[in-house]
């Protein structure tokens, strides 16, 4: 017994860092207007690199974009995203996107004050396109919107989360971009 507190002493009295990520999840006109960059497009290379302070690694992910909703800096950009390995060194963090050369996805970026864009929201920010089998139509899971200011039950399976073609997504995003410019929640 008194060993077990001996050792909890100790581990009490150990310094530690610890630290958490608290996410909560946002709407998706939250997610569209919050973002300065917006961009369906294809991963063509992903880079891994140690933080300045060589604590932490980050991928810096190069999309081949094939159409911008909101902003524009050019045919490629390039973005960060917390996590990656080099050698045997691996960063997670949890709830971060991870991409790899040839995923296509709608991108929500925020640009502000970084040298390098970053997702919005973590994995809140992307948007993976699929092919469908039947059709060969790009596909985008559909964003959650809120109607009204109370909260909602999600459905897993609910026929209002089925895939959509990416052109109505897209038209979605113009939609949310429109009633932004407007005033309209």
């Amino acid at each position: 017994m008194a060993l077990r507190a001996l050792v909890l002493s100790v581990i009490c009295l150990l310094p530690s860092v610890l630290r958490a990520t608290v996410l909560l999840p946002a709407e998706f006109r939250e997610v569209v207007n919050g973002s300065d960059i917006i961009a369906y497009g294809r991963v063509i290379e992903t880079r891994v690199e140690w933080s300045d302070d060589r604590k932490n690694v980050d991928t810096l992910v190069t999309f081949q974009v094939g159409t911008y909703l909101k902003g524009g800096p050019g045919d490629t950009l390039v973005f960060k995203v917390p996590g990656g390995t080099i050698g045997r060194f691996r960063n997670v963090l949890v709830g971060a996107p991870q991409f790899s050369s040839g995923d296509e996805a709608v991108l929500f970026l925020n640009s502000r004050g970084r040298e390098f864009p970053s997702v919005f929201g973590l994995n809140q920010g992307v948007f993976r396109v699929s092919i469908d089998g039947d059709t060969r139509r790009r596909m985008v899971m559909p964003p959650l919107l809120a109607r009204g200011d109370t909260p909602e039950v999600v459905v897993r399976g609910a026929a209002s989360r089925r895939s959509l073609p990416l052109e109505t997504f897209g038209a979605q995003v113009q939609t949310v971009l429109r009633e932004n410019a407007r005033g309209v929640r």
